[in-house]
């Protein structure tokens, strides 16, 4: 299987090489969602999969011409990136009780399923017209892994399963058919059902935004939204779910904008009500009610519970890279960590949750900056559907651990909101330009 793995990454790697830099990061897009990261090439001690190798000859062909390295602009998201990048390598080289050198291995393997797809995508997307190529084909390539996963769900059979038996770390066994509400959870090249779903939800504003174009492309924006949206719902999960849900309200509110900040504060309130009426935590009432297919809401509550009473002792460094011990307190052998923010924590302390934070409110600012400085209404909606997924992931956060396929996906839209401003009119591209520079030399 390892032939497979690196035919497949030399045939996608020179693809990438010789397309134009859209298309060559929708091909990258594509090997990340259709062949799983847990087939890999071994090479002495390291484990590659094929969208690294990918990952690698995409970057090294954007930083060889001339032309992408100009239009590149470095950003405060770019900053925060970075940040979080060194976070990820600094805390475990100080704080993990593991050899140096097998940090460097695991850490080198998550910065480029993070911070190069993340500098791959600040690249490829430098204008509106390779946003819009990019995303027609990466919403075709959804629409073929929905399909899969809606098979899945209603038959029952995982037709990736049997691949995992040539996973070099992985226990292989019957994949654990337990119906709900009739159908099966669709996991598909994932390793999990819930980020499969989510994988869908985060990228189906976007397809959405395609109803502003031309000709056929505009019926198929509808077509294409619909099947993703079945995908996101095939996984059977209240995380994917709920995203989608909360999708479909932040996208409405594009047409009553007036309400944003009601609902914002209406929220607050709600949240402290509860807090003060409940003889429960709020977050405690709130998952008991936003878990519709069934799941394990309480999970979420105690991990919440159980990092803030056990805030001192990762606050500073984490736990060291190992085992939190809260196993016992969820009813399991061990800590299965499904809050992104919490794990953050876990693993790099309180710096981690800072840095995962301060991505979600400058991606957040800089939108919200763009979508109030351009008339054209189109443009308004395409920055209103990446502040829709933003705002999305920073509550899903809350519930879901973005890792694997959906974590490097997480970062792919976080690198095209990293070049958002290049999508502005080149006279407000420049004034933007000016006003940053102008407030950062005031500050």
């Amino acid at each position: 299987m390892q032939a497979v793995t690196l035919t497949i990454a030399i045939a996608a790697s020179l693809l990438v090489l010789v397309l134009r830099p859209a298309r060559a990061f929708a091909v990258y897009v594509m090997a990340l969602l259709f062949y799983p990261t847990y087939l890999v090439v071994q090479a002495g001690p390291l484990d590659i999969s094929a969208v690294r190798i990918v990952i690698a000859a995409l970057l090294l062909r954007c930083l060889a011409n001339p032309k992408l390295r100009q239009g590149f602009k470095w950003c405060a998201l770019d900053s925060w990136a970075a940040f979080g990048a060194i976070i990820a390598i600094a805390i475990p080289l100080l704080a993990w009780q593991i050899p140096a050198m097998k940090v460097l291995e695991n850490r080198s393997g998550l910065l480029m399923d993070t911070f190069l797809a993340y500098l791959a995508a600040r690249f490829c997307i430098s204008d509106r017209a390779s946003l819009l190529t990019a995303v027609k084909w990466v919403a075709v390539g959804f629409a073929g892994l929905a399909l899969v996963g809606i098979a899945e769900s209603a038959t029952g059979w995982q037709s990736y399963n049997r691949l995992k038996v040539y996973c070099p770390w992985r226990t292989v066994s019957e994949p654990q058919l337990n119906p709900r509400s009739g159908f099966y959870r669709a996991v598909g090249p994932f390793d999990h059902s819930i980020k499969f779903g989510a994988a869908f939800a985060m990228i189906l504003p976007l397809v959405y935004c395609l109803r502003y174009e031309y000709g056929y492309w505009r019926t198929a924006s509808y077509l294409l939204s619909a099947v993703i949206a079945m995908g996101a719902l095939s996984s059977m999960s209240s995380g994917p779910l709920m995203m989608l849900v909360f999708t479909a309200v932040c996208l409405a509110f594009e047409h009553s904008k007036r309400l944003v900040k009601p609902a914002i504060l209406f929220g607050v309130l709600s949240c402290i009500a509860v807090e003060i009426i409940s003889n429960r935590s709020f977050y405690r009432v709130f998952v008991s009610y936003i878990n519709p297919i069934g799941g394990s809401g309480w999970h979420r509550a105690k991990l919440i519970d159980l990092a803030i009473r056990d805030f001192g002792k990762w606050w500073l460094l984490g736990f060291g890279g190992r085992d939190p011990g809260w196993g016992e307190s969820l009813g399991m052998t061990w800590s299965d960590i499904t809050n992104h923010y919490i794990v953050a924590g876990v693993e790099y302390g309180l710096l981690g949750v800072i840095a995962v934070c301060g991505i979600l409110a400058t991606a957040i600012y800089m939108l919200v900056r763009f979508h109030n400085s351009v008339n054209d209404p189109v443009l308004r909606s395409w920055y209103w559907a990446f502040g829709s997924i933003i705002v999305v992931l920073a509550i899903s956060f809350n519930a879901i651990l973005f890792s694997g396929q959906a974590g490097t996906l997480f970062y792919c839209i976080l690198g095209i909101v990293g070049s958002s401003a290049n999508m502005l009119p080149k006279d407000q591209f420049y004034k933007n330009q000016l006003s940053v520079h102008t407030a950062a030399y005031h500050r």
